[in-house]
């Protein structure tokens, strides 16, 4: 590998674990042939990840090996680090990762089994075999397993011995009770002292709880740690509250795994305005042991449903699944010969579908922050565009002039333009207009004249005209915009839109219907931004001349004083009424005694007159 490749390598790499999300998942390291050589699990993946790049000489030799050798990483978002561990048991024995512990049948996690028998015995085991026996897990804590055996022990007496319990040996009574009938552990079916209908009573509701229906069960426990405290066996109800604790952080069986789901393909999509993402999950024996997500480019807008259809036909080929049955999160109209197809809508089926979908976002986003990394004016026309699109207009706005009138009463009438070159603020370009021809409060005849003067002083300069005017407010102002643009020879030529703040209402000219955008599209929320930002260019210059005007009618036409001074004055009074009031010695205290002698006697002298 060549200096430079393996400098692209590793800026590739690091901008991956930089993007990395802070949540519970499995990670896969594959090398430059695209071969899987790790796989682990974390509670934060972005963490864990990065942790594999520190330093070389701070890495023990063989991770130091294995990390210079990868070329790509992917990941499994999970719920919890639980569901991580699961997953990368499932994927190390799946592929056996050249980097990863060979796993042994006696590491494998355990499994409950309820053996497929007459009178069924449960018992624990780390082998699965499909004999038609109902098997429950894995269980990632043997001690929680090992408490939900215990449980199901005390509240119904199993036997645990391997006897043939046909119909002919219980009647013809070839098998004894134990020493387990004899303390109470086992019914005795052994010789018909149980029914078989009363034990598969039992087994029902012993599935039940080992699914995690254990309301019953905890009512069950709290009651017998009552009567053990009534009798004063502390002991024994300390015991069974040791168990209820456990129960209590019991969440139920994994989204991950579920015994009951097999050979099971799951296609979700995550569609966009030109590229739509399609995730893969395939469930095996209860487990996930394949993720893997596929962007699709747009080319005449197809809907979602035909863009899920072409992706199951592509993925299943490539993946060579024969799966009997797919979950969907949306119906498609092909149909699949000998293939069972649902748009699952509760319960465990619809937790995958839902995990599906949160890998395909985050696949989205990665690429997102990838491109924007690589190309940082990728978001940039990603949002012109969207703009484009949603507005209808012409060519892409790469440059927006956005107007605000601001006034009180018709005091001080002064207006904002704040100008977005390719969607950010370009602040240099900001303008103040005092207003000259209007008098009162009229935003209607304000809105005309500045978009007159704005564009006529353009055009005469010779200089770039905007791709969009956005005007604030609604349809009285953008009318009034339009008189200008209409006056100069602009009209059509410029795309100009109003936005009404009450409802966010878009106008265009000529229109009186408005358009409301979506409230979490870009187009709107870079609207908002331009509003926003001239109303508060305007408020600024509004309260600054403002100011301006107060002093300067107030205290700059006393003889003497400056415009300094009188801010030095309305700094320490606050207002002209409390300078009026104050005593010469008060004034003299904020500016000095000679100024002070000027300014008191100019308001005794206007009292006197």
């Amino acid at each position: 590998m060549s200096a430079d490749t393996d400098k692209k390598k590793n800026h590739l790499i690091e901008k991956i674990v930089r993007l990395l999300p802070d949540k519970p998942g499995v990670y896969q390291f594959l090398d430059e042939n695209e071969t899987l050589i790790y796989v682990g699990k974390a509670k934060s993946l972005r963490k864990r990840v990065a942790s594999y790049f520190r330093p070389e000489e701070t890495l023990t030799g063989k991770v130091a090996v294995m990390v210079r050798k990868i070329a790509d990483i992917l990941t499994i978002i999970v719920e919890t680090e639980y569901d991580a561990l699961l997953l990368e048991n499932n994927l190390i024995k799946k592929f056996l990762p050249r980097y990863n512990v060979l796993l042994k049948d006696d590491k494998t996690y355990p499994w409950i089994c309820i053996k497929k028998e007459r009178f069924p015995r449960i018992f624990p085991t780390r082998t699965v075999l499909r004999d038609g026996s109902a098997y429950f897990g894995p269980y990632a804590s043997v001690r929680m397993m090992n408490t939900l055996l215990s449980l199901v022990s005390q509240l119904f007496p199993l036997r645990n011995c391997n006897y043939n319990l046909s119909t002919e040996n219980v009647e013809n009574k070839k098998h004894k009770v134990c020493l387990e009938f004899h303390i109470g552990n086992c019914k005795g079916p052994c010789e018909g002292l149980q029914t078989e209908q009363d034990y598969d009573t039992n087994i029902a509701a012993i599935r039940d709880i080992i699914k995690g229906n254990i309301a019953s069960v905890m009512q069950q426990l709290k009651k017998t740690m009552g009567d053990y405290a009534a009798d004063f066996e502390f002991e024994k109800a300390q015991l069974v509250k040791e168990k209820l604790d456990i129960l209590e952080k019991y969440q139920g069986k994994s989204m991950v795994v579920n015994p009951q789901i097999h050979n099971v393909d799951v296609f979700t999509i995550l569609d966009g305005d030109q590229t739509a993402y399609v995730n893969y999950l395939k469930v095996m024996g209860g487990s996930i042991v394949q993720a893997h997500t596929i962007e699709i480019k747009k080319r005449l807008d197809e809907a979602p449903a035909q863009l899920l259809a072409l992706a199951v036909a592509e993925l299943r080929e490539r993946f060579e699944s024969n799966s009997a049955e797919i979950y969907l999160s949306l119906e498609i109209e092909t149909e699949i010969p000998g293939v069972k197809i649902t748009v699952p809508q509760i319960g465990d089926k619809k937790k995958l579908i839902e995990l599906s979908e949160r890998n395909a976002k985050y696949y989205r986003l990665e690429k997102e922050k990838q491109k924007e990394l690589v190309d940082p004016g990728h978001r940039t026309n990603r949002i012109l565009e969207k703009v484009m699109k949603d507005l209808r207009l012409r060519e892409l706005p790469t440059r927006i002039e956005c107007f605000d009138n601001s006034n009180i009463q018709g005091d001080f009438a002064v207006a904002a333009m704040v100008v977005f070159s390719d969607a950010k603020p370009d602040k240099s370009e900001y303008r103040h207009f005092n207003i000259k021809t209007v008098t009162g409060a009229n935003d209607y005849a304000s809105m005309e004249e500045i978009v007159h003067r704005r564009y006529s002083r353009l055009l005469e300069e010779q200089k770039p005209l905007p791709q969009l005017i956005v005007i604030d407010g609604g349809k009285g102002q953008l009318s009034s915009a339009m008189l200008s643009l209409e006056k100069l020879g602009l009209a059509g030529k410029i795309a100009i839109i109003g936005i009404a703040k009450r409802l966010e209402e878009i106008y265009f000219p000529n229109d009186s219907v408005p358009v409301y955008l979506d409230k979490k599209s870009e187009t709107l929320r870079l609207i908002q931004q331009l509003r926003d930002e001239a109303h508060r260019f305007g408020i600024t210059h509004h309260r600054k001349k403002r100011e301006k005007e107060t002093i300067k009618s107030e205290l700059t036409e006393i003889s003497g004083i400056g415009e300094e001074t009188a801010k030095a004055l309305l700094r320490h009074f606050r207002s002209v009424e409390n300078i009026r009031l104050a005593t010469e010695d008060d004034i003299g205290t904020a500016i000095g005694k000679a100024k002070a002698k000027l300014v008191y006697t100019h308001f005794n002298a206007a009292q006197n007159l």
